[in-house]
């Protein structure tokens, strides 16, 4: 299924990286594509992904879910 993330605290290249290799490091989750400008992350998850694995992951690297659609 595919996920946008809104998230919050991203300001450089280094944080889309971040953000990715997060995201990307959970199971089940592929096609990771975060966006600076939007502020975003586009993902493709299997179904047993849920959305607070993927808040966690983004937490962990610093940075903060504010919505997901």
């Amino acid at each position: 299924m595919l996920k946008t993330l809104k998230i919050e605290g991203m300001s450089c290249s280094h944080c889309v990286m971040a953000v990715t290799k997060a995201l990307s490091a959970v199971s089940g989750v592929d096609r990771v594509s975060v966006d600076l400008d939007s502020r975003t992350a586009k993902l493709d998850a299997e179904a047993g992904v849920t959305d607070d694995m993927l808040i966690a992951a983004v937490d962990d690297a610093g940075y903060e879910v504010v919505g997901i659609g």
